[in-house]
Parts: C-alpha cells; sequence; structure tokens
C-alpha cells in the first residue's frame, strides 16, 4: 500500500509518501479500504517529537488516527459488521493517513456525509461528547464551549445543542457567522469574557468545556462559579490545578454510533475546511500547525 510516513521525530520535511507493509488486524479490529483521513493537532504534535514522553510511537510511523472507508478484512471475534460495509471509526494513534487502515472502534457512515465529512467525524465525536458527558445533562441548560470554531469545538456545539442546550462559543470575529450556522451564539475569546459572556446570558453559563488550551480555565470557572462544572479536552498542563475535569478522547464505539445517528437525522454534520491529497500531507500538516482551523482539515485517497 502507499502511505504517509515520518521515519524520524521532526518537521513536516520529514513526511513522505512512500510504499509501506499492508496491515492486518487483531482480534476485535477491522481493516478498511481508506477513502479519506483526517489531520489532527495530536497527529502533528505526535509526528514532532513533542508528546513523545507520553505518546511515543514506533518509527517509521504513519500519521493518523481516524479515517473512512469500507471494510476489507475482518479480525477474530468481529460480529456486526462486514466485508464491505462502509464505516468510519478511530485506530491507533497512528496508522490512517494511508490506503489501507484498522480500526477498533467504528460505526456506519450516515449516507448524508460525504468521505470527506465521514473522516473527520471519528476522533472529534469521541472528544467532544466525552467532554460534554463530564458535564452532565444538558437539557435546558446554558453550556459556554472555548474554541467553537475547531473540529472538537463544532462538534460540541452540534452535540449540546441537540441535547437542548443553549450553547455560547468562542471564536475570532471571522468565524462568528459559521458558529451561529451551528446553532451557537458567538462571542470573541480573550480578555473581557466575562462580562460579554454575563450580557449574553444574564440568567448565567450553567457548564463550560475547553477545547482551546488557551489559557482560559480560570476565567470558564469564575463564569460557572465551580471547577466541577468545566471540563477540558486540551489543557493537560492546567486542568489539574485549577481542578476541572481532564476528558481524554476513547476509541468508544458507542460514541461513534451516537455521532453517526445525529448525523442520520441531520443534527450533526462534520465541518471541513479543506481537503488535501496524499501527495500534500506535509501541507496539510503545515496548515495544522499554524492553528485556528474551521473544522477539519482532510487527506484524501
Amino acid at each position: 500500500m502507499r502511505a504517509a510516513r515520518y521515519h524520524e521525530y521532526g518537521g513536516v520535511e520529514n513526511l513522505v509518501v512512500e510504499p509501506a507493509p499492508d496491515p492486518h488486524p487483531g482480534s476485535g479490529e477491522i481493516r478498511i479500504r481508506v477513502a479519506a483521513a483526517s489531520v489532527n493537532p495530536v497527529d502533528w504534535k505526535v509526528r514532532s517529537g513533542a508528546v513523545r514522553d507520553v505518546l511515543p510511537v514506533d518509527l517509521p510511523a504513519i500519521p493518523g488516527r481516524d479515517a473512512v472507508g469500507v471494510v476489507d478484512e475482518l479480525g477474530a471475534g468481529v460480529q456486526g459488521v462486514r466485508i464491505g460495509d462502509r464505516v468510519f471509526g478511530l485506530g491507533g494513534v497512528t496508522g490512517a493517513t494511508a490506503e489501507l487502515a484498522v480500526l477498533s472502534a467504528w460505526a456506519p457512515a450516515p449516507a448524508t456525509w460525504t468521505d470527506e465529512e465521514a473522516a473527520g467525524a471519528g476522533l472529534a465525536s469521541v472528544t467532544a461528547l466525552g467532554g460534554l458527558n463530564a458535564l452532565g445533562p444538558l437539557a435546558g441548560r446554558t453550556l459556554l464551549v472555548e474554541g467553537a470554531a475547531g473540529g472538537v469545538g463544532s462538534a460540541a456545539v452540534e452535540f449540546a445543542a441537540a441535547r437542548g442546550a443553549t450553547v455560547i462559543g468562542t471564536a475570532s470575529e471571522r468565524n462568528h457567522a459559521f458558529l451561529a450556522s451551528l446553532g451557537a451564539v458567538p462571542t470573541t475569546y480573550g480578555p473581557g469574557l466575562a462580562a460579554r459572556v454575563a450580557t449574553l446570558a444574564p440568567g448565567g453559563v450553567d457548564v463550560a468545556l475547553d477545547t482551546a488550551a488557551s489559557g482560559s480555565l480560570p476565567d470558564l470557572v469564575a463564569i460557572v462559579g465551580n471547577a466541577a462544572r468545566v471540563s477540558t479536552i486540551a489543557d493537560y498542563a492546567n486542568a489539574h490545578r485549577f481542578g476541572v475535569r481532564l476528558v481524554n478522547a476513547s476509541n468508544d464505539s458507542a460514541l461513534l454510533a451516537e455521532a453517526a445517528e445525529l448525523g442520520d437525522r441531520g443534527a450533526y454534520r462534520p465541518r471541513v475546511e479543506r481537503v488535501y491529497p496524499l501527495e500534500q500531507t506535509a501541507q496539510a500538516h503545515t496548515h495544522a500547525e499554524r492553528g485556528r482551523t474551521r473544522g477539519k482539515l482532510i487527506i484524501s485517497l
């Protein structure tokens, strides 16, 4: 198979597209013929070596954790999915940006989603739903999402709205119309957030989800009045310090199925900023490293 790979930690110049051994699924896993894969912040952080102490990988490594494609091989004990089914899901920390990928969690991809949209749903869905689930029931409550225009943040907005929450989302002004289209009340991030939110939600904010790790946790705690009502999926350095809930993404097929069900109902559509061909994986990683992505970056195979 062809794959994007890096043979040592470092910059995007280490990414090459080359032949690689075909992977095969282990027990409880499936293999898909990849139609598209996504680029997540963790991908370039792993590739650069910035997180090698907590997420070491065997080199050479194929970047990417989530993808969509057609099932072409089943591991031992797998049930409920057949060869030829179109699914989206998650594998290991690496391995998705290739013609073939092994998944350990998956769900049927809604027919209403393009391959590019489905490719962007896996990690964003389980991360956003994990962060929201840590906050308890959302119906009738007001939620503040910090970093609401990114892949995880935009998913969280739609999931929370589907659960009956009133959502306020922070983003740069260029993304305010985008947030409004998702069902959020937009505002800018940074100094003065509490005052802006108080104007938008005079009845107060019940819970907050941080997807940006922008240093705003103290403000979020102050806005909601209780650290236990704040969760973060991004600020590993400060979550414990401020007593907020730190949520790690998990390869959970049930969460993927929930996202797919919302997709079937038209309540969730993964947002894609740009699609790159496999040969331009390095350019996609460069784009991702700049930050401020609206939705997801996708590699099309």
